[in-house]
């Protein structure tokens, strides 16, 4: 007998269900048959919520995203921590590095999802600009930063750090240093922030 659950909740469980299976078997092997003989649902419950694997897939990446985003928030919102360590911890809080996410990421990165990735990319820069436009605009207050645009200069710094980041995996130790250095250098520029002083906290997130 099957178990009726709320529209949402079984939406849920979907995708949690399809999340693991991404995981084990990989996106592509893995079936929407392995999801529902997994959850033990029939197929139109299914398709009632998702249309198909890649509409699932489009859901998961959308929640995972509202997830790291919430979470860097609420270390932005924490003002007992220093800003320099919420800087960073609220960065490390977006970053995807086991399970889930890696897979999700090796798929957002096939030419085929090519439109996925950009709206996972539009997404985590709509919800992150905010961020860490409040923390510059702390940085401009306490003498930290000193920059006339905040909006602009979070939005500029997510923009090409979402590229820069992506790219040091597959450098050389020469050029990772390099890239990670210039990188700390135009942000301080950027932010009107004395030379070296974020040195510090954005090698701690490259060295993640």
């Amino acid at each position: 007998m099957r178990v009726v659950k709320p529209a949402e909740e079984r939406k849920n469980e979907i995708l949690d269900v399809a999340e693991q299976l991404f995981v084990e078997k990989g996106f592509d092997n893995a079936s929407t048959n392995d999801i529902i003989k997994e959850i033990g649902i029939a197929r139109g419950t299914l398709y009632y919520h998702f249309k198909s694997k890649e509409e699932i897939l489009d859901a998961i990446v959308e929640r995972m995203g509202r997830e790291k985003i919430a979470q860097a928030a609420t270390i932005v919102a924490d003002w007992n921590v220093p800003l320099m360590e919420r800087l960073t911890g609220s960065v490390l809080a977006l970053n995807v590095d086991s399970g889930v996410g890696v897979e999700m990421l090796a798929q957002m990165h096939k030419p085929q999802n090519a439109l996925l990735h950009q709206k996972m990319q539009e997404s985590v820069i709509a919800g992150v600009v905010p961020l860490f436009a409040k923390l510059i605009e702390e940085g401009n207050t306490v003498g930290i930063f000193n920059t006339k645009y905040p909006t602009d200069a979070a939005e500029m710094i997510v923009i090409y750090s979402n590229t820069a980041f992506d790219e040091l995996a597959g450098l050389s130790p020469e050029k990772r240093e390099k890239k990670s250095k210039a990188f700390i250098y135009h942000t301080e520029r950027l932010l009107g922030a004395d030379e070296g002083s974020l040195a510090a906290a954005i090698m701690k997130i490259f060295s993640k």
